[in-house]
């Protein structure tokens, strides 16, 4: 099984000996495919003053964090692109490629535990926001041609029908326990299916962009938006009329309501029992 890390290296609400913010590296392993219980991922913090911020810092920390672990990890996914040359640098010095991702589900939600309760409990404590990742929307590219699906559906399944999803046979797939999401059994998660008869290298492609979310974007035209990578964004579908806005706004509500989670499936064809590709997936709030 691949193992995946997600790390963030930033300053934390916390000021050091030198009456600076202190910086902390946290890597945690990835939900992402992963069957045994979320609190039995592998974990690691560790801080640092302002002035021992540099890539030769955090490749040690990566160092440690392997040493400590169960098994290396395979690969890193990191969200905070301000950071991007410092990671990269280290992550390829410590030997594990690094990738862009707003794939870090586990990440995201330890360092909010954090934010809430374990930095304010500290001496020096300094209130403040989680510093902000934002660096503006792009233009959304179109699909290559060769990729574009030929139909596409809205859909809905009910949480528990996931449960046996790390069973299901997919040629691409990536799922997380709905748990970590704080999903019932019983909640509805909104989805969409693409079909294509070129369903396998579609899936391919897509598997390669480190998937983040399925977005509806209102305006004229409305737009259907693939969002992948650390700030990439594709469309998939134009939504030229009022009954497919109209289902835009309500999957988009549906996410809402499941706290931002959605699947994305890849099938040749809507009366296929298989599928190609199919991801579970979480909009984060990284902003």
């Amino acid at each position: 099984m691949t193992v995946i890390w997600e790390l963030d290296f930033y300053s934390r609400p916390v000021l050091g000996e030198n009456e600076k913010k202190l910086w902390e590296v946290l890597i945690c392993e990835s939900a992402l495919g992963v069957e045994r219980p979320v609190d039995s991922l592998f974990q690691y913090s560790k801080f640092f003053l302002n002035t021992d911020v540099n890539s030769a810092s955090l490749r040690e920390a990566i160092g440690e964090a392997i040493a400590q672990a169960p098994a290396p990890p395979d690969k890193i996914r990191f969200f905070r692109r301000q950071m991007n040359n410092m990671i990269l640098k280290a992550a390829e010095e410590a030997g594990v490629p690094a990738y862009a991702s707003r794939r870090t589900i586990a990440l995201n939600r330890w360092i909010n535990q954090r934010m809430a309760e374990v930095y304010p409990a500290m001496p020096n404590y300094k209130e403040s926001s989680n510093p902000s990742v934002s660096m503006g929307m792009p233009s959304p590219r179109p699909l290559p041609d060769q990729l574009i699906g030929q139909k596409w559906a809205f859909v809905n399944l009910e949480a528990s029908a996931f449960q046996d999803l790390p069973e299901w046979s997919v040629a691409f797939s990536e799922s997380f326990p709905l748990d970590l999401a704080d999903i019932a059994p019983d909640m509805t998660i909104p989805g969409l299916l693409v079909f294509s008869p070129r369903a396998l290298p579609l899936a391919a492609w897509m598997s390669g962009l480190e998937l983040a979310s399925v977005k509806y974007l209102p305006g004229k035209p409305a737009q259907l938006l693939l969002e992948t990578g650390s700030n990439d964004s594709w469309v998939l579908a134009t939504l030229g009329t009022d009954a497919l806005k109209q289902e835009g706004e309500a999957f988009e509500a549906a996410k809402q309501a499941a706290n931002q989670v959605h699947f994305l499936g890849v099938q040749t064809n809507p009366e296929s029992e298989e599928f190609a590709g199919f991801w579970l997936l979480q909009e984060l709030n990284l902003a």
